[in-house]
């Protein structure tokens, strides 16, 4: 707001210097430009009234705030800088053309000129140091398109366009002295008219775009996408809404893809982790609705543009293998060396010597060794399946399988897809 005060106090003693060369002169180009002053100091009062009010706390009536209290007051200035500053200096240009007048004291006219060139100048510096704040690498003229602080606009508007009526100004005192005709002190009005007209239909427009309500800006887009698919709770953004309720206030709204197998206590504490990421990455997220679904892979509707913000998102992103890796864990401790490898298999065990029954063969090669086998038990930590499996214990049944210890446990399948029965 520093611009605002600083415009507010310059165009005040402009205002008042440029009535009193007017009374003394009787030039129709002071007269528009004293309207002008005016006109700009009572916007920068309505910038004012605007930024205070949007500050209450919410209501009932209103739950999200009066943020945009500051876009509605953006778009009173942008009509109070057409009707009274443009259409007055229009009408009064059309006025001296038809029945022109000489000019009293010139010499006035061109110090006052000069006085509020000075003091529009320190404005308008003021005004352009605020913006470079936020301006990035933005041009001008897509800065003002693009911005969400509606105070800067104005402010960079309006000095712009006193700096150059003030030319329009002189030209016409200059032209009507050097040619004793006084339709060009009328001209200079009309100028100075149809540039606050201008003026005021840029702000209008811009101003009414914020009021309906804009997007947050395509990277901060990029970083709310980030922020909610860079933990493993979900899966993937579907689509993404988002709108500026005031310059340092951004509702965002998702439709977020979740595991089918995801129960309902890892959904909400999935999404209410991704939320934080959100308001660590963009602060001024200060309201994140998520709405979980079930990813069904089809065709993208480009033409929606929620589904569109998404697609942009992942374009601008780096890709997988171009992103860091997170760094590796250290290796823990070595592996134990497994145990000694099971000895080859020999022939079959003989039978039991009062049998009295050939011993039976087996299917092992000829030339192996007649000993009996060792037994099973013998052997460090071996077994029939193998080196470091342990054959202790019977295997359970499947009736004997422990049972799930949260059995009602609802998934994201059963909550998305199944409705539910209460008992």
């Amino acid at each position: 707001m520093r611009a605002v005060i600083a415009a507010f106090a310059a165009n005040l003693g402009i205002a008042i210097i440029k009535f009193v060369a007017f009374l003394l002169t009787g030039s129709a180009s002071m007269l528009a430009e004293s309207v002008h002053s005016v006109a700009d100091t009572g916007n920068e009062v309505l910038l004012l009234v605007g930024h205070g009010r949007s500050s209450r706390p919410a209501s009932d009536a209103h739950p999200f705030g009066f943020g945009r209290e500051r876009y509605f007051y953006g778009f009173v200035v942008s009509v109070m800088l057409f009707t009274v500053g443009a259409a007055f200096s229009i009408y009064d240009g059309v006025h001296k053309i038809l029945t022109p007048a000489s000019i009293d004291s010139p010499l006035i006219a061109f110090a006052v000129l000069a006085v509020s060139a000075v003091a529009e100048g320190f404005s308008l510096r003021t005004g352009i140091r605020e913006a470079n704040k936020v301006r990035g690498d933005r041009s001008w003229t897509m800065f003002i398109r693009r911005t969400k602080i509606p105070e800067l606009p104005v402010v960079l508007l309006e000095d712009t366009a006193a700096l150059i009526g003030l030319v329009f100004a002189f030209a016409g005192v200059a032209l009507s002295v050097l040619t004793s005709d006084g339709r060009w002190d009328g001209v200079g009005s009309l100028g100075i008219g149809l540039l606050l007209a201008t003026a005021a239909a840029i702000l209008a427009i811009e101003m009414k775009s914020l009021l309906i309500g804009e997007a947050a800006s395509p990277e901060m887009q990029r970083m709310i996408i980030a922020a909610l698919e860079d933990g493993p709770e979900l899966a993937q953004v579907i689509h993404l809404r988002t709108v500026h309720m005031s310059p340092d206030a951004v509702l965002v709204t998702a439709k977020v893809a979740i595991r089918e197998d995801a129960s309902a206590r890892q959904i909400t504490s999935g999404i209410d982790a991704a939320e934080r990421r959100v308001r660590e990455a963009v602060p001024i997220a200060t309201t994140i609705y998520l709405e979980p679904d079930i990813y069904r892979p089809q065709q993208p509707d480009r033409t929606d543009p929620s589904v569109r913000a998404v697609i942009d998102g992942h374009a601008r992103r780096p890709s997988p293998q171009a992103r860091p890796k997170p760094a590796a864990a250290p290796p823990g401790p070595a592996a134990a060396p497994p145990g000694p490898a099971a000895a080859p298999p020999g022939p079959a065990a003989a039978p039991p010597e009062t049998s009295g029954a050939p011993p039976e063969t087996s299917g092992a090669a000829p030339g192996t060794s007649d000993a009996a086998p060792r037994p099973p038990s013998e052997g460090p930590g071996t077994s029939s399946e193998g080196p470091g499996t342990s054959s202790e214990g019977p295997e359970p049944s499947s009736s004997e399988t422990p049972a799930d210890p949260s059995p009602s446990v609802l998934t994201a399948s059963s909550l998305l897809t199944e409705p539910a029965v209460i008992i």
